[in-house]
C-alpha cells in the first residue's frame, strides 16, 4: 500500500474545500449543536469517504484531442450504496462534488432511502460537444468509474446537462464489462431500459409537493399564488408547469438566455413548447424580457429556484420580493443569504427537502429494476406524495419543537438517521479498534544505549519501556539527552527503567472512541498509550484517528507514525 500523507487543517485545505463545501460544511456545523451525536460520528461525516479524480481523453470530431477531467464523490455509505447525480459543466470541481455529495447523504436520510450521498461530473462545455463526443466522454468516464460503481456499491443518475441518453450509454458500457444487462446500475435511463414512469417529472413535481404542503401549514391557498420560476428545465419547466396546473399563477420563468414576464400570467404551456422547439427562450416575445438577475427581484408569493447554487446571496437577498423560497436546485441559497432571508421573515424550503423528488423515484426506479417488477405512473406519484409528506411533516414539526429553520430542521433530521446508524453499525467504537496494536516495547533492564539505537531511526519518536509486562514509562532523545548525555552516564550501564519518565497520560483499550477523541483534543496530545490491566497493548495516534475517521482504513503499521 503506497504511504498515505497526511493532512490536517493546520497543514492547509483540504483538496475538496471549495467555497460550495465551505457552505455544505457551515450548514453541517449549525445543525450539528441541535442533532445531539457522538462527537467522533460528527466528526466523521464531516469528510467523504471515498473522492476520485479521473483523466479523460477523448477524440473529438476535429480530429484533435482533448482529455476532460471526471469526478466521482462518495460522502458515507453508512446506510447503503451511494446515490447521486453525474454533471457536465465548466464548473464541476472535487469540491462541488463533495458539497452536493454532502447533501445528498441529509437528503436520502431525510427521506429514509438506504441510500449515501454521492456526486460526480465531467468538466466540460456540453453546449460545445457534439452527440458522438459526448457519448465518448460518457462511456470513457463509465470506464474509469467502474471500480467504485455497482449496483451494491454507487448508482449514478442524470444531473445538470445530463440525461436519459447519458445513462442508457453509462448502463450499456457497464453491461459490456459484466457480460450481462444490468439496468439497476443507473437511474433515470430509458423506459426502455428499465427507466421508471414518473421520473423525468419526478424533481420539478416533488418540488410543488412540497410548496403545496407548506402552503397547506402556513395557511395559504396556492391556487393564485403569484410565481417565479428561475431555471426551466428538467426541474424549473415541470415545476412551472405543475403550478399553473394547481391554479397558480406563473408570472416568469428564465433559462440561461434570460427570462420572461408578464404580470398577467404566462400560457406556461407554449412556454415550454417554444423552449423546446428552439432549445432556449431566447427569442420569445409574447412577454417582456428581463435577466435572471431581475427576475429573482420580481414581485411574487413564491419563488422557485432551479437553476444552479449561489443565486440569492447576501447581494441580493434583501431585495428578494416574494414570501417564500423553495429550492429546487441545489445550494441556491448561499449562508449569508439564507441569514437575510429569515430576518426578513421569508419561508425558506431547503433542497435537502424540496428537490428530494428526484432520488426518491430513483429509488423506485432501482428497486423496480431489481425486482424486475414495474409500477403505474399514478402509483409511482401516490408512493412520492406519501414519502415527501410524511418528511416535511417530520422536518416541520422539528423546527416548531426546537425553534429552528427549516433548513436546520431538515439537516438534523438526516443527520441523526446517519449518526445513529453509524453508531449502531459500531464502525469504530473503542480505542482497540483504532489503536496502533503492539508496539514495539523494551524491558526496564535494558540499557539506554539501546534505547539510543532505536531512536536513532527516522521513524522512531519514542520507546516505551515495560517490567515484567507492566507498562512503567516512555523514553525520547530528549529523555537520553537530559538524564544520560547532560549527567555523563554510560549508556551501556544505565538501565532504562532509571530513567523512563512516566506518561502524561493512558487510556484504557475499552474506552468509547469518542471520549478518546475529545480527550485528544482537549489536551492537545498526539500519541497516548493504550494499557489493559497495566500492559501496554497499543498507542493512539491523534492523526491516525483523524486519518481512519477520514478513511475508515486499517491502523497502518506503527514505524509510518
Amino acid at each position: 500500500m503506497a504511504e498515505v500523507q497526511e493532512i490536517s487543517p493546520g497543514h492547509g485545505d483540504l483538496e475538496w474545500e471549495t467555497p460550495l463545501f465551505r457552505t455544505a460544511l457551515a450548514q453541517y456545523e449549525q445543525a450539528l449543536p441541535h442533532a445531539n451525536v457522538e462527537d467522533l460520528v460528527a466528526e466523521r461525516l464531516r469528510h467523504p469517504e471515498r473522492s476520485l479524480v479521473v483523466s479523460i481523453p477523448v477524440k473529438l470530431d476535429s480530429g484533435r484531442y482533448a482529455v476532460f477531467p471526471g469526478y466521482r464523490v462518495q460522502h458515507s455509505t453508512v446506510l447503503g450504496p451511494t446515490k447521486g447525480g453525474v454533471r457536465y459543466d465548466t464548473e464541476v470541481s472535487l469540491g462541488e462534488c463533495a458539497a452536493l455529495a454532502m447533501w445528498m447523504t441529509w437528503k436520502c436520510a431525510l427521506l429514509r432511502l438506504p441510500y449515501g450521498g454521492a456526486k460526480g461530473g465531467v468538466r466540460c462545455n456540453p453546449r460545445e460537444l457534439s452527440s458522438d463526443e459526448l457519448q465518448k466522454i460518457t462511456r470513457r468516464f463509465t470506464a474509469e468509474l467502474l471500480p467504485i460503481i455497482g449496483p451494491q456499491e454507487d448508482i449514478p443518475a442524470p444531473d445538470m446537462a445530463t440525461n436519459e441518453q447519458t445513462m442508457a450509454w453509462m448502463m450499456d458500457t457497464y453491461s459490456m464489462q459484466v457480460g450481462h444487462a444490468v439496468p439497476e446500475i443507473v437511474t433515470g435511463k430509458p423506459i426502455a431500459l428499465g427507466g421508471s414512469l414518473f421520473r423525468h417529472e419526478a424533481t420539478g413535481a416533488g418540488v410543488v409537493m412540497v410548496v403545496a404542503r407548506a402552503c397547506d401549514r402556513l395557511g395559504w391557498t396556492l391556487a393564485g399564488q403569484r410565481c417565479v420560476v428561475q431555471g426551466f428545465g428538467n426541474v424549473g419547466g415541470v415545476a412551472a408547469g405543475e403550478l399553473d396546473e394547481q391554479g397558480a399563477r406563473v408570472v416568469a420563468v428564465s433559462d440561461l438566455s434570460g427570462g420572461v414576464y408578464d404580470e398577467g400570467g404566462l400560457d406556461v404551456a407554449v412556454v415550454r413548447r417554444y423552449a423546446e422547439e428552439h432549445g432556449s427562450l431566447a427569442g420569445y416575445t409574447e412577454a417582456d424580457r428581463v435577466t435572471n438577475e431581475e427576475l429573482l427581484e420580481l414581485p411574487c408569493d413564491i419563488l422557485v429556484l432551479a437553476a444552479r447554487e449561489d443565486q440569492v446571496t447576501g447581494e441580493n437577498a434583501g431585495r428578494v420580493q416574494a414570501k417564500m423560497v423553495a429550492e429546487g436546485a441545489n445550494g441556491p441559497t448561499s449562508l449569508e443569504g439564507d441569514v437575510i432571508l429569515a430576518d426578513r421573515g421569508i419561508v425558506v424550503l431547503p433542497d435537502v427537502l424540496t428537490n428530494a423528488g428526484g432520488v426518491t423515484v430513483s429509488y423506485f426506479e432501482w428497486v423496480q429494476d431489481l425486482g424486475r417488477l414495474f409500477w403505474g405512473r399514478a402509483e409511482i406519484r401516490a408512493k412520492l406524495a406519501e414519502q415527501l409528506s410524511d418528511a416535511f411533516d417530520r422536518v416541520w414539526q422539528l423546527a416548531d419543537a426546537q425553534g429552528l429553520s427549516l433548513r436546520s430542521a431538515a439537516l438534523v433530521a438526516g443527520i441523526r438517521e446517519v449518526a445513529g446508524a453509524l453508531s449502531a453499525r459500531g464502525i469504530v467504537s473503542q480505542v482497540r479498534d483504532a489503536m496502533i496494536p503492539e508496539p514495539q516495547t523494551l524491558e526496564a533492564s535494558a540499557s539506554a544505549q539501546e534505547a539510543g539505537e532505536h531512536l536513532t531511526q527516522p521513524d522512531v519518536r519514542a520507546v516505551y519501556v515495560c517490567d515484567g509486562g507492566r507498562f512503567v514509562g516512555v523514553i525520547t532523545r530528549k529523555t537520553l539527552v537530559r538524564e544520560v548525555v547532560a549527567n555523563g552516564r554510560n549508556p551501556l550501564e544505565t538501565p532504562v527503567g532509571e530513567i523512563a519518565e512516566p506518561p502524561h497520560w493512558t487510556l484504557e483499550s475499552e474506552v468509547p472512541l469518542d471520549e478518546a477523541f475529545r480527550f485528544l483534543e482537549e489536551h492537545d496530545a498526539e500519541r497516548v498509550p493504550v494499557v489493559e490491566d497495566g500492559r501496554l497493548v497499543g498507542v493512539l495516534s491523534r492523526s491516525v484517528l483523524r486519518r481512519r475517521l477520514a478513511e475508515d482504513d486499517p491502523p497502518p503499521p506503527l514505524e509510518e507514525l
